[in-house]
Parts: structure tokens; C-alpha cells; sequence
């Protein structure tokens, strides 16, 4: 049931940005121009986030390489995968890895809002006294507002689809960057 309730929501939010990109389309009206070069890879941005830390006894990695398409200066739509370690000496261990979408809307250069969606594989593994260990997939949706200047933009998330059994907080702090 809970899987069927994703699918309808990621069904949904795709029609939505699929009429939303067909009503910017046909409101251009129809337009016989010269043949011009692809601006294609013009408009597309790489980016996404890193994170390391350390402590006694704690690491913690994450990889998130990502990449955008600038529809105009107001919304980009994206793309990436994402990849986190994270080992707590004689307690547990987790992988997870993933792919996510996002679609960015800057209604001022200023400001920006992020709807990402996120479906990541989690293995989690406790040492020492237990052997217990877990596999499962985790969807998150992610609405997100920040300060932006030039191409970093710097925020907080609110993950609307938290899973109380798993996220200890629906409030995700960001830095995203995009060349």
C-alpha cells in the first residue's frame, strides 16, 4: 500500500511539471526561425554536494554528483545519484546509495525553492552485541527554500514523506552547488 502511495505521488508530481512544461511550450505560439546551433549543453549545470566527517571512532561519507538543465533563469529541472557511508566503531554501519530528481524554481536571483525527490537503497548493519541488519528502500520528498548567491545556495528541506520508523528529523539542512 505504502509503495502504491509513492508510485500515484511521483505519477502525480510528474504530470504536473510534464503540463506545466507543455503550456510554457504552446504559449510561445508557433515561430518559423533560421536554423540555429543546439544551445543544448549551454543551459545544463554540474554540481551537487560533498560531505566528510570524522571523529573518534565515527566516519561519515557522502557523495551526491548531480546535474541540471536551466529552462529559462526562473526553473531547472535535474538529475543525480547520491552515495553515503557512515561507520560508528563497534556499533553500526550503513550504506546507501540512490538516485534523485529536483526541480528548482529562483523567483528572484536571491531566492530559490527545491522540490526534490529521493528513492535511496539503505543497508544498515549493527556490531558487537547484535547481529541484526536491515535492507530497504527509502522515498523521501524534500521541499526546500535558501539563500542563494551566485552558484551556491545554502538552505533547509522538509521532508513531507518522513518515515517515523527511519528519519530521526524531517528538517534537512543544504549547501548545492552548480557550475
Amino acid at each position: 500500500m505504502k509503495e502504491n502511495h509513492h508510485l500515484t505521488l511521483f505519477r502525480t508530481l510528474l504530470v504536473l511539471l510534464l503540463l506545466s512544461l507543455y503550456n510554457h511550450i504552446s504559449a510561445q505560439g508557433l515561430t518559423y526561425a533560421t536554423k540555429q546551433p543546439n544551445d543544448f549543453w549551454k543551459n545544463v549545470q554540474f554540481g551537487g554536494g560533498i560531505g566528510l566527517n570524522f571523529s573518534s571512532g565515527y566516519t561519515d561519507v557522502f557523495l551526491a554528483p548531480s546535474a541540471i538543465y536551466n529552462f529559462n533563469h526562473i526553473v531547472a529541472l535535474g538529475a543525480g545519484i547520491n552515495l553515503n557511508y557512515v561507520d560508528s566503531n563497534n556499533y553500526y554501519s550503513s550504506l546507501i546509495y540512490g538516485i534523485s530528481t529536483i526541480v528548482l524554481i529562483n523567483p528572484i536571483p536571491e531566492i530559490q525553492f527545491s522540490v526534490g525527490l529521493n528513492e535511496s537503497r539503505v543497508n544498515y548493519q549493527e556490531e558487537g552485541f547484535s547481529d541484526y541488519s536491515e535492507d530497504y528502500w527509502d522515498t523521501s520528498l524534500i521541499l526546500g527554500a535558501g539563500y542563494r548567491t551566485g552558484n551556491v545556495t545554502i538552505g533547509v528541506g522538509y521532508n513531507v514523506l518522513q518515515n517515523d520508523r527511519y528519519d530521526t528529523d524531517p528538517f534537512v539542512p543544504f549547501v548545492r552547488a552548480y557550475f
